[in-house]
């Protein structure tokens, strides 16, 4: 049984699951009327694929936290661990390369350096995309043996628990080598969000000296996607935080606490930067705002009908 403490966190992890997953589906019902105006464009590709992986990744991290918590033999079961491990990797290594190229595609369009490296990348823009599915397949490809690594050491001690007999360092670097293709994408997004960000700085204050009495409407868009960056990197940053400590509390018998605890810090970032990207985003935040009106409007027609 749970603690209040603990059902209380419990509650509010699954909360803010619930709501990502709203967040996320209003992104992807956005871009799903656009596509069907033929209004499709390579932003909206992106924000596709990325609602679509982090609704999976939602539902990953939810579930699996609901199933140590309450079915803890089910957890340490071949099936489960073989399933969950190859589920988690795919979407997991799809939503951070998702996010990687939103970086980069808000550098390559909204950043302004004189330096010919960058004007050259922005005119290849779609062969630095294949560039980054090519790294996404190799993060595969090296992430499928280190999953089978991990099984065969399970399989040499199947009489005990799993999370008993792995060491503590052994089983962070095994999770290290699982990710190193995450770690990857996660370096290139951070230096395209300082990039870009040193690029809106300097455009601000340039903006700033030369414009005195009235603000420009482009300064207030470059401000908004400031926050947006490094509102990215702060929740990014907590999603891996709350990844280790929830692999941490697996480690450590009995402690449900500390596994709450990371579900709500791991759900952070694909619950959380989904509503900041539609309230950033006029076009996102219109379809989300006449989505829930229709939604709001079809439960008061059912309602009347009821009554």
């Amino acid at each position: 049984m749970l603690s209040v403490a603990e059902g209380i966190l419990l509650c509010f992890a699954t909360s803010g699951s619930v709501l990502g997953v709203l967040g996320n589906g209003l992104i992807l019902h956005a871009n799903c009327i656009n596509c069907l105006r033929k209004k499709f464009s390579t932003a909206g590709f992106i924000f596709t694929g990325l609602a679509i992986c982090r609704i999976c990744v939602i539902c990953i991290i939810i579930s699996d936290g609901y199933l140590k918590l309450f079915s803890p033999d089910m957890v340490v079961s071949d099936v489960y661990i073989t399933v969950i491990a190859y589920l988690w990797m795919i979407t997991h290594h799809t939503s951070i390369w998702f996010a990687t190229t939103l970086n980069l595609f808000y550098l390559l369009k909204i950043a302004n350096f004189s330096h010919y490296i960058f004007f050259c990348l922005k005119r290849r823009i779609n062969t630095i995309f294949i560039f980054l599915l090519g790294c996404l397949f190799i993060s595969w490809s090296t992430a499928f043996p280190q999953i089978v690594k991990i099984f065969n050491d399970n399989g040499q001690h199947r009489n005990i628990s799993w999370q008993f007999y792995l060491c503590k360092s052994k089983s962070i670097v095994n999770h290290i080598l699982l990710n190193l293709g995450v770690l990857f994408f996660f370096m290139v997004a951070i230096i395209a969000c300082f990039l870009l960000i040193i690029s809106l700085w300097r455009h601000n204050r340039k903006m700033r000296l030369h414009v005195s009495r009235f603000k420009s409407l482009n300064t207030e868009v470059h401000v908004k996607v400031l926050k947006v960056l490094i509102s990215f990197i702060i929740l990014l940053t907590l999603h891996f935080v709350g990844i280790f400590i929830e692999t941490l509390s697996f480690l450590r018998s009995k402690n449900k606490l500390l596994l709450i605890l990371g579900l709500i810090i791991s759900c952070m970032y694909p619950c959380c930067h989904s509503f900041i990207l539609i309230l950033a985003n006029s076009q996102l935040k219109k379809a989300s705002l006449k989505a829930l009106k229709q939604l709001n409007c079809h439960k008061k027609d059912k309602d009347v009908r009821v009554t």
